[in-house]
């Protein structure tokens, strides 16, 4: 659906080159044949062009135009599009005039770390998981030089697909891939983001190798997981669902954690937040047509999980390599 002819030929000098080309052109040809993907892009293809507008990046709801700017038609067609491509999970945005109340008000967990990571003007950025993109927007403002998100689920890539035909913005990407399915890009970015993921990976130690054997020396990890309460050295690997979630698999302390990034390979490894998962956060809305937060936690005690462990509690950790 996206073009990414620009990113490969930003890197046609690069020794994964070749590979990654395979892997998309793999890709494409599934995405063809993938009744959901043919859908989404139809849904998509749909939309008229639109006014050229200033998008704005660096507040908590991501906007680009005004209702005003559109007619009728086109106001249409672009909710039809949006709705179209629901959940939601990542936001809040506003989209000439139409304003997308996301299940997740990201715009807290963006505040949570911006005070504290490495300042992105200038840096080539990955983000793993990266959903619609609405941090990859956030970070735009920073301006940095390099902007690639990964992100293999048809509904959020297409999501990404949507918005960055809005924004246009020209060194931002995102690649409808795991990172397991990546070519090693070895050294090359200067920070990686991996928010929301690491407790869905069944071997978090090889994970977290090869996140830093992608960073340069002296690049910022900045990872955000579940974490359990406890000073312990340990990590809960529930045996069927946590929160209803079925692809969980380790959820460790924060000193857990900690040791998991040094025994990595990683330095400077600290702990700059951990933040209780709350309605304020996470609440269901028009713009998702599944189950929230309160319906993954415990009736009578919203301290534990409807399974009985504790209650969503997510770390941010920063680490650097050396």
């Amino acid at each position: 659906m996206i073009d990414n002819s620009a990113l490969l030929q930003l890197w046609r000098d690069q020794p994964w080159h070749d590979a990654l080309q395979a892997v998309l052109a793999d890709m494409e040809q599934f995405q063809q044949r993938d009744r959901k993907s043919r859908a989404y892009a139809e849904a998509i293809a749909a939309v008229p062009p639109l006014p050229t507008a200033a998008p704005q990046l660096d507040r908590d709801q991501v906007t680009i135009g005004t209702a005003a700017q559109l007619t009728a038609a086109q106001h249409n067609h672009l909710q039809q599009a949006l709705f179209a491509l629901r959940p939601w999970r990542k936001g809040p945005f506003n989209l000439y005039g139409i304003e997308i109340d996301s299940e997740w008000v990201s715009a807290l967990k963006w505040q949570r770390l911006q005070g504290n990571i490495a300042p992105l003007r200038g840096r080539r950025v990955l983000d793993v998981g990266s959903s619609c993109g609405y941090y990859l927007l956030r970070m735009q403002a920073e301006q940095p030089r390099l902007l690639v998100g990964l992100e293999p689920y048809a509904t959020f890539y297409y999501q990404f697909c949507l918005l960055q035909r809005l924004f246009k913005i020209a060194t931002c990407f995102t690649l409808p891939l795991k990172f397991e399915q990546m070519p090693l890009l070895e050294g090359y970015f200067d920070s990686v983001f991996h928010m929301g993921v690491l407790y869905h990976v069944k071997s978090p130690l090889d994970t977290l190798v090869r996140l830093r054997r992608t960073l340069r020396r002296g690049g910022e990890l900045v990872l955000e997981t579940l974490v359990i309460p406890g000073d312990e050295y340990l990590a809960l690997a529930p045996p069927q669902r946590y929160a209803k979630m079925n692809n969980v698999y380790f959820i460790p302390t924060v000193n857990c954690l900690q040791a998991w990034l040094e025994r990595s390979g990683f330095t400077n490894v600290r702990c700059v937040d951990v933040t209780r998962t709350t309605g304020v956060e996470q609440r269901k809305t028009a713009w998702i047509q599944t189950e929230s937060l309160a319906d993954f936690l415990d009736p009578d005690d919203e301290m534990k999980t409807v399974e009985g462990y504790p209650a969503p509690r997510r770390a941010l950790m920063l680490a650097e390599v050396k």
